[in-house]
């Protein structure tokens, strides 16, 4: 096993413990307290390092925790999952930006209201791009579990996307 580096395999993960943390706080300053918090744990554990598969797996459930226990502490507000979404190109009309703006905000709505597994494994998969066997070694849980509740998410999210724009719940 290799040698690991605080500042060449450690400080590089803090934007994706930031996204994890904001996707489940939804206060930036909460997630930026978490990412703190973080490497503050991980650099106390320095000692246990090289007993670690993955140091990306431990630094992501560390944060995950701590953020969960954060969350639960407070109320949190909606927050968007980015600000890039946000950015629009200037050749939509208003009306398309309207719209566009509705759709965006419904998603985060429905995304919103998935149990927090759910969303965590959302987060983790289609924004972060980790492999089902990474999310499974964050969350602790079976590849197949991970992609049972990914289907699960996804499907919830359709249909209430369908029934809403069928029927304008």
């Amino acid at each position: 096993m290799r040698e690991i580096s605080f500042r060449n395999d450690i400080l590089p993960l803090k934007d994706k413990l930031y996204r994890l943390a904001l996707r489940i706080t939804l206060n930036s300053a909460e997630a930026e307290d978490v990412v703190q918090d973080t490497m503050i744990r991980v650099w106390n554990k320095r000692d246990e390092w090289p007993q670690f598969e993955s140091i990306e797996a431990c630094c992501l459930t560390i944060a995950r925790n701590l953020a969960i226990d954060r969350s639960q502490k407070m109320e949190a507000q909606n927050l968007e999952l980015t600000s890039e979404v946000r950015e629009m190109p200037d050749t939509l009309t208003p009306y398309d930006r309207l719209a566009q703006n509705e759709q965006i905000q419904l998603v985060h709505r429905l995304v919103n209201e998935l149990p927090e597994r759910q969303r965590t494994i959302m987060q983790l998969r289609d924004v972060e791009g980790k492999s089902y066997k990474e999310i499974a070694d964050i969350l602790q849980i079976t590849e197949e579990q991970v992609k049972v509740t990914l289907f699960r998410a996804r499907q919830k999210i359709k249909q209430r996307y369908t029934e809403i724009e069928d029927y304008g719940l």
